[in-house]
């Protein structure tokens, strides 16, 4: 039964020229699990807005939004609130309340259900969801997975017919993300649930999805079954490295045109890998890394709590990131890695321990000069660096020279910086920070909300401030970018370095803190943790099992 359609909807933000939804056209029936996908800036976001009316943006709205038959801007304010359920990217952005349980209720309450039958079905999500055991805690201490699962437990107390979430998994770490998304399909199956979402990670999604649609500029240029919408996409590269590494690794060995099905899972990739490659060539050839000297940031026996009656944040933590590198830290939300970043930073002060930055201890750097030309954070919330009304204010504000930039953001020099979609904040506030010509670049997950062709913009920048001198150091939850920027990584534990090394090296060790082509390959192949290692590899052994050259 189709429970949602959409006719010809075009949609104008106030004073833009050009739309942000193109006559978008599409039907979902109930039940289905649909992904959206396209680049940052394509109108995924918008769209989404759009199918919830108590969050649709201002501006100009041609063309129809059809809830089970009846425009969504008829319904009434309850059926409205209840019918259609939405989880946004930042999760501490939808807490409304102090305490979990109360966050439950919070919904149920303000539609002035009956105390009796709100128990229930709080008691019956919290169950559901497994948040017994947090039940009576302050949202304050949440993790960012448990924060989130809460978001969404809150959306299903009011049972949903649909629900819509916008990049859910953005702050999360892999396993959380893992968690978080395999709760998703577990409600699609058990309730019916129909369930649209927005996602740039998509390992795991595309395989348990009903429908990918592609989003390209505002217009829907792909909608159908992932397997058929993957297999055309073999000539359009920006979408084609956001889909998953069995996929990608199928197109990068032209498998398409040896009539071989297209794998999307880890499990088909192995497979496929096996099929058109043997292993007499296990490893790739490869330059051993050597780091300088001269060290650009220490952490010696640094110890942080936020509280006295608190644990300790940062545990004993030694670490050093050396002059001239890029160095990415992984890890579980909680585990001390944001922290880090403040303290490096000095807008936090550690109660125990020593931090030098270029050889000098912070306390040494006197009158704000740690920030003149030396050090630069991109902080994780990137709408705290935005001061001004439009992009362009921004940028002047800074001192950036619009016409030397490392992205184009030309087409939102108008824009108010809050206007923008999540990746779109993410390169506006990294050009500020750029501006300031740091020798030292702090990034607090610098990917979060860019589409997989951006992050390869990213990574260009990235080589390119470190041919210039600049030390880099990236806090993310992103094992694919940092297998491919990274000079070394290190993995986060209780506030402590666990593990480091070059990704190579610290990705084959890893059995979930790894990529996927890492998953792929193991055990076949040695060492290889991208797409291109096991390209590269599939072609040094060259063969398809009882057939032609690959």
């Amino acid at each position: 039964m189709e429970i949602l359609n959409i006719e010809n909807l075009t949609f104008t933000y106030p004073l833009c020229s050009s739309p942000a939804l193109d006559s978008v056209s599409f039907s979902v029936e109930q039940g289905d699990f649909v992904v959206v996908c396209g680049a940052t800036g394509s109108g995924k976001s918008t769209l989404l807005r759009l199918l919830k009316r108590e969050l649709s943006p201002l501006g100009e709205k041609n063309g129809r939004v059809l809830y089970k038959g009846m425009p969504i801007d008829e319904l009434s304010e309850a059926e409205s609130a209840r019918s259609v359920g939405f989880v946004m990217q930042n999760a501490a952005q939808q807490v409304v309340t102090d305490k979990v349980w109360h966050e439950l209720a919070f919904g149920l309450e303000s539609m002035g259900v009956p105390q009796n039958i709100i128990a229930a079905r709080v008691a019956e999500m919290a169950s559901y969801f497994g948040i017994e055991s947090w039940y009576e805690k302050s949202v304050s201490e949440l993790s960012g997975g448990q924060t989130q699962l809460l978001n969404l437990a809150s959306v299903m107390v009011m049972s949903p017919d649909i629900l819509i979430l916008d990049e859910p998994t953005a702050q999360l770490d892999p396993i959380a993300a893992s968690d978080f998304i395999a709760t998703l399909k577990k409600l699609n199956n058990d309730l019916s649930l129909t369930v649209i979402i927005v996602e740039h990670r998509l390992e795991e999604l595309i395989p348990i999805c009903d429908r990918l649609m592609v989003m390209e500029k505002g217009r829907l240029t792909d909608n159908g079954a992932p397997g058929e919408v993957i297999s055309r996409l073999g000539d359009r590269r920006e979408l084609l490295c956001a889909m998953p590494a069995a996929s990608r690794l199928y197109h990068a060995l032209d498998a398409e045109e040896k009539n071989i099905s297209c794998p999307l899972t880890v499990k088909e990739g192995r497979r496929f890998i096996e099929s058109v490659s043997d292993n007499s060539v296990r490893s790739l050839v490869r330059e051993e890394y050597t780091h300088s000297q001269e060290p650009a940031l220490e952490f010696r026996n640094v110890y942080f709590r936020y509280d006295r009656e608190q644990s300790d944040v940062l545990s004993d933590l030694d670490l050093t990131v050396y002059k001239n590198e890029i160095f990415c830290i992984l890890g579980g939300n909680g585990s001390g890695k944001t922290t880090s970043l403040g303290v490096a930073a000095a807008l936090l002060r550690p109660y125990s321990g020593s931090v030098r930055i270029f050889g000098k201890k912070l306390r040494d750097y006197k009158n704000q000069s740690l920030y003149r030309r030396c050090l630069s954070l991109l902080p994780q919330d990137v709408q705290t660096v935005f001061l001004k009304n439009t992009v362009r204010e921004e940028l002047a504000d800074a001192g950036a020279d619009i016409s030397s930039l490392p992205f184009d953001l030309s087409p939102l020099m108008d824009k108010h910086p809050y206007d923008l979609s999540g990746g779109e904040q993410q390169l506006t506030a990294l050009a500020k920070v750029l501006a300031t010509k740091p020798r030292l670049l702090l990034m607090d997950e610098p990917t979060k909300g860019l589409d997989a062709g951006r992050k390869l913009v990213i990574i260009d920048i990235l080589r390119r401030l470190k041919e210039s001198g600049v030390t880099v150091v990236i806090v993310t939850h992103d094992v694919e970018f940092t297998a491919m920027c990274a000079d070394r990584c290190a993995l986060f534990f209780r506030g402590g370095i666990v593990s480091e090394g070059v990704p190579a090296e610290f990705f084959s060790e890893n059995s979930f803190y790894t990529t996927a082509a890492s998953r792929m390959s193991k055990g076949y192949f040695d060492r290889a943790v991208t797409v291109e290692d096991i390209a590269e590899l599939c072609r040094k052994n060259t063969r398809i099992k009882g057939g032609s050259q690959c």
